[in-house]
């Protein structure tokens, strides 16, 4: 990314960093960061915990994590060592005043650098954290603070931690990061729609029959039962990843690809979703749990054998919704919206879904003539598809599906990680690509009445075994439409040579 603008002098504060994600994330692409040549010099960082401790043992610790997460062909002893020369240790609590005295001496000789307070911590620990902040008096005109998701557990709960953050910071300081915003293929996506006049005149109902937006996981819950059975796959992806994804998707052209005309047309969005409530809840919403099953070969147990989970949780592991937009571009377009543990692949794709041709011009021996889609994947391989009708070479009009492929893993400039860029847009003081504090609302509101639905039916999770694509219901949500998810639209087609359904 050294072709961009280059960054600012500055400081950044991780609380929490001896947690997951400061070792699995943060320290990693702060190093890439460094070896690529995006952090400026002056340029420090604080590393801020609970546990007792030395720079040196912090070092040590987080250098075997870093060289882990970063990968053998990337990492360089001797880029590592320049790069830990920035770092400092604190052993403090980040929401005690009186542990700030050695933190608050440290910052104070970059007082008119950019100020960074990473919160890797729990997201209810946000305003009190902020308010000490105050306190210390460690809080700058040039201080921005950054919050992980989830921000909040419902509506009331997200609307006091942004009310008591906003009491310190502005909201041009508050930077809610949400990493699948910074995944190139992302990125491609707005560069696709407003970058080329082939896509924006067919994005709109007269054209696009369905879209379909899937974030799979074969993973389970991995040491997090704690958190993640209070939470579920609704909170814990579907408010933040999957409409975000669909507010990109969705949106209006904004009149400049700056934060303020970005986030309001998705805030535009997040207004336009028709709500999910009452009978509605049944047909368009399917909750699961997994079960025992096998992933790669490998036996995995089910969601309540995990560690720290209650014997009669019904907490949801899998979702899958039928949403709609009411707006004259999306009127009558259904998106349909998956998440889930413990599935067969991990993927997260974007499929566009065009509809058929209007008139079938070609005779019957040209074969079946499937509709056009475009499917844009964010992982496990960042990569565009479109698939088009072309002409099987030799005589004969004979049509076959064919895909004009763009795969980001082969082009010759390296991919950054997501939070690699995003990070550097957090040092830069560019918010574009981070959520405003009505988005956090708007899309909390949706999910509320969800919830509520959920909470008045009283039904349990529908059981899919590990290493499935989740409950038989989220089959049916999308076949009685007479659609199917992608896997299985591509599945068929090559067991039947060509037969797809309505609209797929």
């Amino acid at each position: 990314m050294n072709d961009e603008r280059t960054s600012q002098p500055f400081d950044m504060v991780v609380i929490g960093a001896t947690g997951d994600l400061a070792r699995r994330k943060l320290i990693p692409s702060l190093y890439f960061l460094d070896h690529y040549g995006n952090l400026p010099s002056p340029g420090r960082i604080f590393a801020v915990s609970r546990q007792s401790g030395t720079r040196e043992g912090y070092l040590e610790a987080i250098a075997e994590s870093a060289r882990r997460h970063i990968g053998e062909a990337e990492f360089s002893p001797d880029a590592w060592q320049s790069f830990s020369e920035r770092i400092d240790y604190v052993s403090m609590k980040a929401a005690e005043a009186r542990s700030y005295s050695q933190l608050s001496q440290l910052l104070e000789e970059g007082r008119d650098r950019a100020r960074i307070f990473y919160l890797a911590t729990a997201p209810d620990l946000y305003g009190e954290i902020s308010h000490t902040f105050r306190e210390v008096d460690v809080v700058t005109p040039r201080s921005r603070i950054v919050l992980e998701k989830p921000i909040g557990s419902d509506l009331a709960s997200a609307t006091a931690i942004n009310a008591s953050v906003g009491e310190v910071f502005a909201e041009d300081q508050i930077y809610r990061i949400d990493h699948y915003l910074g995944k190139e293929t992302v990125q491609n996506l707005m560069a696709l729609r407003f970058g080329n006049a082939l896509f924006e005149p067919m994005w709109r109902s007269e054209h696009i029959d369905h879209v379909q937006i899937t974030v799979a996981e074969t993973l389970g819950i991995e040491g997090r039962g704690a958190y993640y059975d209070t939470a579920g796959a609704l909170r814990d992806m579907v408010q933040n990843h999957l409409l975000q994804l669909l507010c990109l998707v969705a949106m209006e052209p904004p009149s400049r690809i700056e934060q303020d005309d970005i986030r309001n047309e998705k805030i535009k969005v997040l207004h336009a979703l028709r709500p999910i409530a009452g009978d509605e809840v049944a047909h368009k919403t399917v909750r699961g749990q997994y079960g025992e099953g096998a992933i790669g070969g490998q036996s995995v147990v089910g969601y309540l054998d995990e560690g720290d989970i209650p014997p009669d949780s019904t907490t949801e592991t899998f979702v899958a919704l039928r949403a709609e937009i009411e707006n004259w571009r999306w009127a009558g377009v259904p998106f349909y919206l998956r998440t889930g543990k413990r599935m067969s692949h991990q993927v997260s794709e974007i499929i566009i879904q065009f509809k058929s041709v209007p008139h079938l011009l070609f005779k019957d021996q040209a074969g079946v003539i499937q509709s056009n889609r475009l499917v844009i994947r964010l992982q496990p391989d960042e990569s565009i598809k479109l698939s088009l009708m072309i002409k099987v070479p030799g005589t004969g009009m004979v049509l076959r599906r064919e895909n004009l492929n763009l795969n980001l893993a082969e082009l010759d400039k390296r991919t950054p990680l997501a939070y690699e860029r995003l990070l550097l847009d957090i040092i830069r003081g560019s918010a574009t690509l981070f959520m405003h504090r009505t988005e956090v609302e708007e899309a909390w509101r949706w999910i509320d009445t969800i919830l509520r639905g959920w909470a008045e039916r009283g039904d349990p999770p529908r059981y899919y075994g590990a290493g499935t694509w989740g409950p038989p219901e989220s089959i049916a949500l999308v076949v009685r439409d007479q659609r199917y998810w992608y896997e299985h639209l591509v599945g068929r087609r090559k067991k039947s040579k060509g037969a797809t359904a309505t609209g797929a």
